[in-house]
C-alpha cells in the first residue's frame, strides 16, 4: 500500500525546530487537511515531503507499492506558487515541464487543462495570467504525470467560485483514485468538505482532530489561546 509515514521527523533552522520529531502515516484514498497559522511549518512540512528539503532528523518514508508509479515522479506538489515560464502559453509550460520526463503527452495535457477550466488554444502568454489562471495551471502540472501523491499548499487562493467547485471535484476524483492527498489551507470550508481527516500544526507538533466537525471549536480555542501567549 502506498504510504507517507514520519519517523520522528524533525525540521530545524538554526536554533528555530520548525517540525518536532513528528510521527504520522498518510494513506491512500483520503485527503488531509494540514491548517495552522501562517509560518507555522505547513510549507517546510510539504517541501521535506517531497524531497525539495532535507529532514534534520528523523525520516519521511514513502511507499510506493507499483513499479509504474517508482518510474515517474511520486509527487504532484502545488508550493510557494508554481515558477512558470512567463513568456510561454500555459499549454507550452506544461508541455516543456512534461518534455522532462516523458510521461505526458500535448493531447493528454490539452485534455487535462481543459478539466480545470483553462483553454489549451489560448496563447496567452502567462504573464498575462490572473491569480485564478495561474492557480488552475498548477493544479494541471500537479496532477498531469500521474502522480501517487499531491502536496497542495492553499491551492484554492484566487479561485472563483467555479475555480473552486471544479478544483473540489479533481481532488475527489484524485481521491477515488487512490491517491494520497495533503491539503493547507486557511479557509474553513476547504476543510470541512474535503478532507477526511486534519491536522493542527502548531509549534512544531501535529495534533490530529478526532472529529472534523469539531474545527470550528478547536479553531476558535486555538486562536483565543494565540491573543493571551
Amino acid at each position: 500500500m502506498n504510504q507517507i509515514i514520519l519517523h520522528e521527523m524533525s525540521k530545524s533552522f538554526g536554533k528555530k525546530n520548525v517540525i518536532k520529531a513528528q510521527n504520522a502515516c498518510f494513506s491512500p484514498g483520503r485527503i488531509y487537511g494540514i491548517v495552522g497559522q501562517n509560518g507555522c511549518g505547513k510549507t517546510v512540512l510539504f517541501k521535506c515531503m517531497s524531497g525539495l528539503m532535507p529532514t534534520t532528523s528523523g525520516r519521511i518514508e514513502i511507499q510506493l507499492d507499483d513499479p509504474a508509479q517508482k518510474a515517474r515522479p511520486y509527487c504532484g506538489i502545488v508550493i510557494d506558487g508554481a515558477g512558470f515560464n512567463d513568456s510561454l502559453s500555459g499549454l507550452s509550460n506544461l508541455v516543456a515541464l512534461a518534455d522532462i520526463t516523458k510521461k505526458a503527452d500535448k493531447k493528454a495535457i490539452a485534455s487535462l487543462m481543459t478539466s480545470v477550466g483553462l483553454s489549451p488554444d489560448n496563447r496567452k502568454k502567462v504573464r498575462y495570467y490572473s491569480l485564478g489562471m495561474r492557480q488552475r495551471l498548477a493544479i494541471a502540472q500537479a496532477i498531469m504525470e500521474d502522480p501517487a501523491i499531491l502536496l497542495l499548499d492553499e491551492p484554492l487562493n484566487g479561485l472563483d467560485y467555479e475555480g473552486v467547485k471544479t478544483v473540489y471535484d479533481i481532488l475527489k476524483a484524485q481521491k477515488e483514485r487512490g491517491k494520497i492527498i495533503l491539503v493547507a489551507s486557511h479557509h474553513e470550508e476547504d476543510i470541512r468538505l474535503l478532507c477526511d481527516e486534519v491536522y493542527w500544526l502548531k509549534d512544531g507538533i501535529l495534533e490530529r482532530i478526532e472529529d472534523i466537525s469539531e474545527y470550528t471549536r478547536f479553531k476558535e480555542a486555538w486562536v483565543k489561546n494565540e491573543k493571551t501567549d
